[in-house]
């Protein structure tokens, strides 16, 4: 599910106004790239989440700017991500991988740890987590 079906944007015109977006809600470029640097934190440093590292290619640099650059487009940022990669379609981009409703579990881990120190605004962060947690649901592929 898209994160614009959890937050009705503000409405000029027929325009949107960028400012309402979850990305600058959150504090723009420099909170969005700090909550992907500090899920692949959580997830390198916290044994919980040693399964889903395993299956991430090593080092981390390369998918943590990646991530950076979806979680952007997602939030409602700059779509730099569709312009070097083209449309997310994360299903078929996680096909490859085994993803299990543990490993779900793990990401889902991680990501509510990051979202919550780093998003100030604890509403917001619940959204979003529940956004997520129907988007990481839908990368399950298997039992």
């Amino acid at each position: 599910m898209a994160i614009r079906d959890f937050f009705k944007s503000k409405q000029k015109g027929d325009k949107q106004i960028d400012e309402t977006t979850p990305y600058y809600r959150i504090g723009g470029e420099e909170k969005v790239r700090e909550l992907a640097n500090r899920f692949y934190d959580v997830m390198e440093n916290d044994t919980y989440a040693a399964e889903l590292l395993s299956i991430h290619p090593q080092p981390l640099d390369r998918i943590r700017h990646v991530f950076f650059l979806y979680l952007s487009l997602w939030l409602g940022g700059p779509d730099i991500y569709q312009q070097e990669f083209g449309h997310p379609r994360l299903r078929a981009r996680h096909l490859p991988f085994t993803v299990s409703p543990a490993l779900k579990e793990q990401w889902m881990y991680c990501m509510r740890k990051a979202m919550m120190t780093t998003v100030s605004d604890v509403a917001l962060a619940q959204k979003l987590l529940q956004a997520l947690d129907q988007l990481a649901e839908h990368m399950i592929n298997t039992k």
